[in-house]
């Protein structure tokens, strides 16, 4: 999809709860926060890093697992329990395969060169440019 209005965004979540929203249609970043949500717009597209396979006690991973686009503007809260009500944007995902971080680090703008490349990813959600998306999306349709 060509549009210069685009923007191409990086969430980071552990696989098991990517593919719960893979599963369900959805994108919930920076544990429930609606920030990251409201800063994306419809049409641009969310990568998923998974640094751990599972929030709590899970193996490590460093690896890309999910890609999709934002498919409306509407952010909206969604009761997971009485005590946490996270908010949630809908996503369009795409088949893909899991993509290993360190296999791309000296093709990526942000980590290229950089030795401390895993800070960037404690942001939770940032911004990468076209390049850096066209570098991952590729590698995760790779089988």
């Amino acid at each position: 999809m060509e549009n210069n209005n685009l923007r191409y965004w990086i969430g980071v979540v552990s696989k098991s709860h990517v593919m719960r929203g893979v599963k369900g249609g959805f994108a919930q970043l920076c544990h429930g926060k609606a920030a990251p949500l409201k800063r994306m717009r419809q049409g641009d597209w969310l990568i998923y890093y998974s640094p751990k396979t599972d929030l709590n006690g899970g193996e490590p991973l460093q690896a890309f697992t999910a890609i999709g686009q934002v498919r409306d503007d509407k952010v909206y809260e969604y009761p997971m329990s009485e005590s946490f009500i996270p908010y949630r944007r809908n996503i369009d995902y795409y088949e893909c395969t899991d993509a290993p971080a360190h296999s791309l680090l000296e093709r990526m703008s942000f980590t290229k060169g950089n030795r401390n490349w895993g800070y960037r990813f404690r942001m939770g959600h940032f911004e990468i440019d076209l390049m850096d998306f066209t570098i991952i999306s590729e590698a995760m349709r790779k089988q």
